[in-house]
């Protein structure tokens, strides 16, 4: 059913008075991909791409639409609104203010009972040649709408790729070989949840956290075990920078129509380092909708990134938004027990023989993220084997020089008796006193332990700098932080927060 001339043009009116109201980001992200279908006894019907869409418009829009309607035409006395899918076509296509009306859009092609139907697209008018179309009018002009994969209107040169869309992924990283510790508890338990369930549980899952902490490792397992558990799911994941280039490549070739299908018609999507996307408006734009779409049909969809969906800088509002709707689970900077186990289970699966004493000191001394720490491991194994020679300590320090260089923690043991001082609220000169009470004792005793562990001071060196004291009483304080932290978890956990604090 067309619309009619006069009520195209009191809808056109009021969609500007809802813009000058609500602001520009706001009318395009709710308001912009409303159509009018028509009115029938003061009744007008409206048309949203989706449930979710239609929930928020009639919570939110719904009366002041009816009230500036019925201030252009007495007759309208109520609104309706409804999912495209249970309209006509011709209602599919959002309002521009310079449109002809669309021509009847063909019969969309039969789709799978699983998914649900999808409205068939409008015929659009050729673009003039040369021109790029913009991402708005690539949005509304077939607003989540989808070819099945048989659809003739599909383009070939974009469904040639559907075969390698999707990223490799490295048999490595499953749950299995997943080293487990307190800074990725949360990540790892969250996406087993999602991986194990039958249905959708937190939409979307966001994992986040710094460069080589593990991330990848998680969304590649997650990807294995959904497959493992389902093979008959259709899992599409990609990283951020490939989702941008297979948009671009649909304005390009001006039919996003291939696109939307790819992305929109799988069960399960997984983008990786979404970070890329920031301050690339058109990418984020399309992602917004995709995202809407497969949430509004609850397809479960995963998102990785280095920061939290609140400090992604140049990231557009609403997009920050969804992305935080389920589940955010960060993964910490590893710990010294972590990345000691991750070595151990990287010299089983080696099956290389390394001393112990050569894993604690690659735990200790490369901190800055297991990517690193797995490099160091594979170097002195493989020097090992092309040499011949055993590995050692001083092997292990001569072949990895310039990685411990580069990894040296350059914190001084003057800063360590600062903020230990300042977290026990005692003086620094207190550090180098003779005073032996227990408030001072503790944390005197607790500096020598994390001056040991993030300078490269000798002992007696230590000593010195605590008021001349000598190096069996740093010995001492050494043994006697690692007991208490292995029997009193708070202690533990003061410890380790101090550490932290250092070497950050």
């Amino acid at each position: 059913m067309s619309v009619g001339v006069s009520l195209d043009q009191q809808w056109a009116r009021i969609r500007g008075r809802l813009k000058d109201e609500v602001g520009e980001i706001a009318y395009r992200s709710w308001l912009q991909p409303l159509a009018v279908a028509s009115m029938t006894g003061g009744e007008v019907c409206i048309v949203v791409p989706t449930r979710f869409m239609r929930d928020w418009v009639l919570t939110h829009y719904a009366d002041r639409i009816r009230a500036l309607w019925t201030g252009e035409n007495p007759d309208v006395h109520s609104i309706e609104v409804i999912v495209a899918s249970t309209s006509s076509p011709s209602a599919l296509v959002a309002d521009n203010d310079d449109r002809d009306d669309p021509a009847p859009a063909p019969a969309a092609a039969p789709r799978a009972e699983s998914r649900p139907s999808v409205p068939p697209p409008p015929e659009r008018r050729p673009a003039p040649p040369g021109a790029e179309p913009s991402p708005a009018a690539s949005y509304t002009s077939a607003f989540y709408g989808g070819a099945s994969d048989e659809s003739p209107n599909a383009m070939p040169a974009l469904m040639e790729d559907r075969s390698d869309l999707s990223a490799a992924l490295d048999p490595r990283f499953t749950f299995e070989n997943f080293v487990v510790g307190k800074p990725n508890e949360l990540a790892h338990a969250a996406a087993r949840r999602v991986a194990d369930a039958t249905a959708v549980t937190f939409n979307p899952l966001f994992l986040y956290g710094g460069v080589g902490l593990g991330k990848t490792h998680l969304m590649h397992a997650l990807a294995w075990q959904i497959r493992k558990n389902d093979p008959n799911r259709k899992v599409l994941y990609l990283s951020a920078e490939k989702f941008m280039y297979q948009f671009i490549r649909a304005l390009r070739f001006k039919d996003t129509m291939a696109f939307k299908q790819q992305f929109r018609s799988v069960d399960v999507l997984m983008i990786d380092d979404v970070q890329f996307i920031s301050g690339k408006d058109s990418t984020q734009e399309e992602f917004f909708h995709t995202f809407n779409a497969l949430v509004d049909q609850n397809r479960q969809v995963i998102i990785s990134a280095d920061k939290s969906p609140s400090d992604l800088e140049g990231m557009e509002e609403r997009l920050r938004s969804r992305l935080g709707w389920g589940l955010v689970a960060d993964i910490h900077p590893t710990t010294y027990e972590l990345r000691l186990g991750i070595l151990q289970a990287k010299a089983d699966a080696l099956q290389a023989t390394i001393p112990l004493k050569v894993l604690e000191f690659l735990a200790h001394k490369i901190t800055s993220n297991v990517r690193e720490l797995e490099g160091a491991l594979n170097r002195i194994v493989a020097h090992a084997d092309l040499v011949g020679r055993s590995i050692s300590l001083e092997t292990t320090q001569e072949v990895l020089h310039d990685l411990l260089r580069a990894n040296d923690r350059r914190v001084t043991i003057d800063e360590i008796q600062k903020r230990v001082a300042e977290h026990y609220n005692i003086r620094v000169a207190d550090m180098h006193s003779a005073r032996r009470a227990r408030a001072v004792a503790r944390p005197r005793q607790i500096a020598m332990y994390l001056a040991k562990q993030l300078t490269a001071r000798s002992l007696p060196e230590i000593g010195r700098k605590f008021g001349g004291r000598d190096h069996t009483t740093v010995m001492h304080a050494v043994k006697k932080v690692d007991e208490l932290r292995a029997t009193d978890p708070s202690f533990a956990e003061d410890v380790e927060l101090l550490r932290r604090m250092l070497e950050n």
